[in-house]
């Protein structure tokens, strides 16, 4: 067996995806990597948050209050005053009858998928979603039907081969972590309204982002009402840790009662619901922060291009530079490491066989000065290693 284990990691190694674990600390938009202090160009922090004093105060004050640990369960004993906070602040920022904050995006998406859909449940699935929504089709034991990215017309071609007695389920990350693009919400709505399905959404990289207080893609395109299952995560612009679920009463009354992640999981420490509750609010109030994430993601991604990258069809704050080859992808952010710029190269199995890439992300916390240093930086070794002329 551990011959087995250890050839895997070989064969890992030989096609240059065996991962390692790398200490960092995080310092602003910069972070402590291997000894050396990088530009963070790979962060989910999108708002930069998770080093705002305020976040800091509430874990601190939340603490004091209700302890480090929250000792079971949320449907034993772990259910403390923080979470009732929490899940009302979601409900007014979203808008919906009800909400479950859940400890983590995976998770959630695990949870979601597996508690409601079973094997007379078809599910329909973006072929670039998330992993979490891969492992909680899966889970679920319902035939999973993937349809070709972003393609509309093949899910249309899945949805009415579907038997009609089968239970449907369209499922699909609004901002694809990996490319940056934009899922065609408004077909997605339509065709689940066409075919009687059941829509779930997964706005992990959009909270905070999107939508006229940070509520979402949906929202950002005025389509919340018409998708059933709102998921999104506090880990990533809000700062935090943990994620959440939005939707029905009915739903989220159901998600309690079936949902084994949550039932089966100790509850978050009291502190990471302290920083949930204080950074709901700043989304709110600071609508500048992500006015200037779009304006600097717009700057980057126009650069890029002109430079010759190629940044797939990224339409957002995250931004890669597709390269092909995983080598040459490891080599890409070696160099940009030498000089200062932490991008980390993404491999298969997280991407498609023969699409490896950086996946470059910013924060509203960065500026431009620090924007043109790095795509300076970063042209200079495009042109090094021949990616660009």
């Amino acid at each position: 067996m551990w011959e087995e284990l250890k050839l895997h990691i070989e064969q890992l190694a030989g096609k240059a995806q065996k991962r390692t674990l790398v200490k960092t600390e995080s310092d602003g938009c910069f972070i402590h990597m291997d000894g050396r202090h990088l530009f963070n160009l790979s962060s989910n922090n999108y708002l930069g948050l998770a080093n705002d004093e305020r976040l800091i105060h509430a874990s601190i004050e939340a603490t004091r209050t209700y302890g480090v640990g929250a000792t079971a369960s949320r449907l034993v004993v772990g259910n403390h005053p923080l979470y009732e906070q929490a899940e009302e602040a979601l409900i007014r920022w979203k808008g919906c009858e009800a909400a479950l904050i859940i400890n983590s995006g995976y998770t959630a998406n695990v949870g979601i998928l597996s508690a409601l859909a079973g094997r007379d449940t078809l599910i329909f699935s973006d072929k670039w979603n998330h992993a979490s929504i891969v492992d909680g089709a899966l889970l679920s034991r319902a035939e999973v039907k993937r349809y070709r990215h972003a393609d509309m017309d093949h899910l249309e071609m899945l949805l009415k081969k579907a038997e009609r007695h089968k239970q449907k389920i369209i499922v699909t990350d609004t901002i694809f972590s990996m490319d940056g693009d934009v899922a065609p919400l408004r077909d997605l709505v339509m065709l689940k309204e066409t075919y009687g399905a059941m829509l779930i959404v997964d706005e992990a990289h959009a909270s905070g982002v999107y939508g006229e207080n940070g509520e979402g893609m949906a929202h950002e395109l005025q389509l919340a009402q018409h998708i059933d299952v709102h998921m999104g995560t506090c880990s990533k612009a809000l700062g935090a840790y943990g994620a959440y679920v939005a939707g029905k009463r009915v739903v989220i009354d159901y998600f309690i009662n079936t949902m084994r992640p949550f039932i089966f999981t100790t509850a978050l420490p009291p502190s990471v619901l302290g920083t949930i509750c204080t950074a709901i609010e700043i989304v709110q109030q600071e609508r500048s922060l992500r006015h200037h994430l779009h304006a600097l993601s717009d700057y980057f991604r126009t650069h890029l291009q002109h430079a010759g990258f190629d940044i797939g069809e990224s339409t957002t704050h995250i931004v890669p530079i597709i390269v092909g080859d995983n080598e040459r992808a490891l080599a890409f952010s070696a160099q940009l490491r030498e000089r200062g710029i932490a991008a980390v190269a993404i491999r298969p199995p997280t991407v498609p066989e023969g699409t490896a890439r950086l996946r470059f992300s910013l924060m509203a916390t960065m500026t431009k000065e620090q924007l043109d240093w790095a795509i300076a930086e970063i042209t200079a070794v495009g042109k090094e290693m021949g990616l660009i002329v």
